[in-house]
């Protein structure tokens, strides 16, 4: 079966056809939203357009069988891929204000493509590996009925990718993926850090929405709650001014006042923008904590991976983070890039160290054709 992934981001749209039983996509392609993400026509248009770039790379829309969509926050009842129909489209359109960024992309992408496509379409969610959390790791220290009555807890994201990456991580090491306590560092424009026993998810560090954990490229993640109460109280902001802030103008953008983009970040740094570098510095001091924290949710801790954007791509700064993690036996690596998944780490310390390329494509696609008819794993 020939599959049409559609991994909608708040930036960009990623674009990948894939073939049963291979992992190199036949094609594919990535799209910015445009001058105006906020408007539906515009992600129209930009899926569009990627399916016309696809064509000219050799996968005419004709040879495509099925779709699959990403889709960040599944909320409590969903968990498992699924088709798609209109009660679901309507149940996960009232999730969109725990993940404003990603849930209403996708579900514009979703209906762009099936205007543009008659084909069957599913949906996997990056919440779903996280359905094995303990209790003590998804509820919060507030007060019980909160999570009773409105289902404050922690759902956990980027569990797609996290999920490639424990496979790979076991077909590197020439063990199974059970056999393996690891700790998954997505870094990317979203960055996350999961820690994975016998192939379950059992600690995270994002929470009831994706703003939670680690600095990000845009986005805050973990600061005192106390900083936002004082300035609701005096009146500085107003709570729409507050979310626009720590979803858009914090993280790595808000400290360098230069860019969300590590890349620029980087050059500016390199140049003598101190700002910048104090961004890179607060980054990776973040990065090593949320490991740390992770690693106590593990019997051991076997292997350290990095995946996404940054993990897979920013050698120095991912050696700068692993350097930090000296006192858990972490291996050290070389501040080199690296193009292809391998083992980063030399020595004889016990933890090592992998990169791993992020291909969430891979995960919905066996998630679609396993809805559709049938697909064994690549």
């Amino acid at each position: 079966m020939r599959i049409l992934v559609l991994n909608a981001g708040s930036s960009s749209l990623k674009a990948s056809v894939l073939d049963s039983g291979r992992r190199r996509p036949l094609a594919q392609v990535s799209a910015d939203w445009g001058s105006d993400a906020t408007r539906t026509a515009d992600r129209s248009a930009t899926v569009e357009r990627a399916l016309a770039e696809l064509e000219t790379s050799g996968a005419p829309a004709s040879t495509l069988e099925a779709v699959g969509h990403r889709m960040v926050h599944g909320g409590h009842a969903r968990r498992d891929p699924a088709l798609i129909d209109e009660p679901l489209l309507a149940e996960l359109d009232e999730l969109t204000s725990l993940a404003p960024l990603h849930n209403a992309v996708a579900l514009d992408t979703i209906r762009a493509s099936q205007l543009l496509l008659e084909r069957p379409q599913a949906v996997a969610f990056d919440t779903g590996f996280h359905g094995s959390l303990p209790p003590e790791a998804f509820v919060y220290p507030l007060p019980w009925q909160w999570h009773v009555d409105w289902g404050i807890r922690r759902y956990g994201f980027h569990g797609l990718s996290v999920e490639w990456a424990v496979r790979r991580a076991g077909e590197l090491l020439g063990r199974g993926a059970p056999e393996l306590n690891l700790i998954v560092a997505h870094l990317g424009n979203g960055c996350s850090v999961t820690a994975v026993a016998g192939g379950r998810s059992v600690a995270t560090s994002m929470g009831l929405t994706p703003l939670e954990g680690l600095m990000m490229g845009t986005r805050a993640g973990s600061v005192d709650p106390g900083v936002m109460l004082e300035l609701l109280r005096a009146g500085r902001v107003t709570v729409e001014q507050l979310a626009e802030t720590l979803d858009h103008e914090s993280g790595l953008l808000g400290v360098s006042g230069v860019s969300g983009d590590v890349r620029r970040v980087s050059a500016a740094a390199e140049a003598g923008d101190q700002r910048a570098a104090l961004a890179l510095a607060i980054f990776a001091r973040r990065a090593a904590e949320g490991i740390a924290a992770a690693a106590t949710s593990l019997p051991q801790l076997d292997v350290l991976v990095f995946t996404g954007g940054i993990g897979q791509n920013a050698g120095a700064l991912r050696a700068e983070i692993v350097r930090r993690l000296a006192p858990l036996g972490v291996a050290p690596v070389e501040p080199a890039e690296s193009g292809e998944d391998r083992l980063l780490s030399h020595g004889d310390r016990a933890v090592p160290v992998l990169r791993v390329e992020a291909r969430e494509d891979i995960v919905i696609a066996e998630a679609v054709e396993s809805l559709v008819e049938g697909w064994p794993a690549a």
